[in-house]
């Protein structure tokens, strides 16, 4: 994160977006490649995948706050194919895609430890996905730790199918 010590409603957004990554993290836990890119539930999402995906949502969201713009991660990472965004490309093993996580978090909670104001905001794409408006990185922020703390609830699920380990129970 960074050197100084921040209080207040910062300390506050990045600690619930970091227990929100752990519950995540943790279902990953003692798991092989193949266990971790397994299906266990009639859903298509692995543990893997939901690694990979939340790294790219982050990707995306800390663009989104730096320059001005929202771009979809996937154009580049999954060759333009959304559900790419769950799926491990060969060679990414359950340690490279949680590498990649921690360096992605690193970079994200620099980003707002150090941002002039969480009040900065951008208009949103015009996509049927999104509303009409503009978010700021404090609403961006808070999508965040929604959508990791979701996928969290996933990947509980998918282990406790898989293993009967339960993280979050």
């Amino acid at each position: 994160m960074t050197d100084t010590k921040l209080t207040g409603e910062r300390a506050d957004l990045l600690a619930a977006l970091a227990n929100a990554r752990f519950f995540l993290r943790h279902t990953t836990q003692n798991l092989t490649d193949e266990q971790a890119n397994q299906r266990t539930t009639v859903s298509e999402l692995t543990l893997a995948g939901l690694i990979k995906h939340v790294t790219g949502a982050e990707v995306s969201w800390t663009s989104f706050i730096e320059s001005n713009g929202y771009r979809m991660y996937w154009e580049e990472e999954a060759d333009g194919d959304w559900s790419d965004t769950f799926t491990p490309k060969p060679g990414e093993t359950l340690a490279t895609l949680l590498d990649r996580y921690t360096e992605v978090a690193a970079r994200t909670d620099h980003l707002i430890a150090t941002l002039p104001s969480l009040d900065v905001a951008h208009p949103l794409p015009d996509e049927p996905w999104f509303e009409k408006g503009s978010w700021t990185a404090r609403r961006v922020l808070t999508n965040l730790i929604a959508e990791t703390a979701q996928h969290a609830g996933h990947a509980d699920i998918i282990r406790e199918s898989l293993d009967g380990q339960k993280s979050m129970g």
